[in-house]
């Protein structure tokens, strides 16, 4: 239960000091280390509140003392207070997390690649298929032709087509050949 009082007297070089109670009684013993830790030294006159606690003598004196034209706030609430995190903190927060996921995305994907290159440098080469492994007997073979009127048939355009890197033969991308030309109708070999 808080009492309430006036500091009497205080010795500011021993750090300790009286305070007459208001509701009446003797002097309280009161040190220092009752006082908020806010910087100020106590000054004769002011108005204190304070509970009670047993001496190392066995006599009452006052602890936890608060001024009353200071309030409760002492210098250790304030610093407490100045160190909580501000939102300019979380928005740095987030935008590490938004980095570092951004870096482990970055370093996956170039994993991944690498994997890929990998794989597909010890994969064995095929070689390329012969005309007659494609079921065409004709001979051909990829030199260079690139056109429908380099082309003696249909037969030959769509081997071209099929096999041979650059060909121009196929305008509307539709897998047939030549169209105009040699590969008119739909049973045109």
């Amino acid at each position: 239960m808080p009492f309430v009082g006036v500091l009497r007297s205080w010795n500011d070089d021993r750090g300790f000091g009286f305070i007459a109670p208001t509701h009446g009684g003797a002097e309280l013993f009161v040190h220092i280390s009752a006082f908020p830790r806010d910087g100020t030294r106590p000054t004769v006159g002011e108005k204190l509140s304070y509970e009670l606690a047993s001496g190392k003598d066995g006599k009452p004196q006052a602890v936890r003392v608060i001024r009353a034209a200071i309030g409760n706030k002492s210098r250790t609430s304030r610093t407490a207070s100045e160190r909580r995190p501000q939102t300019s903190s979380w928005i740095g927060l987030l935008f590490l997390i938004v980095f570092l996921l951004g870096g482990v995305a970055f370093g996956y994907n170039r994993y991944t690649a690498h994997e890929r290159r990998l794989a597909l440098e010890s994969s064995p080469v095929l070689p390329a298929p012969s005309p007659t492994e494609n079921g065409i007997a004709g001979g051909f073979r990829c030199d260079g032709r690139t056109m429908c009127s380099q082309m003696t048939s249909c037969a030959e355009a769509k081997w071209f087509i099929n096999n041979c890197p650059g060909t121009r033969m196929d305008g509307n991308h539709d897998g047939t050949p030549c169209e105009q030309q040699w590969c008119t109708s739909p049973f045109a070999k």
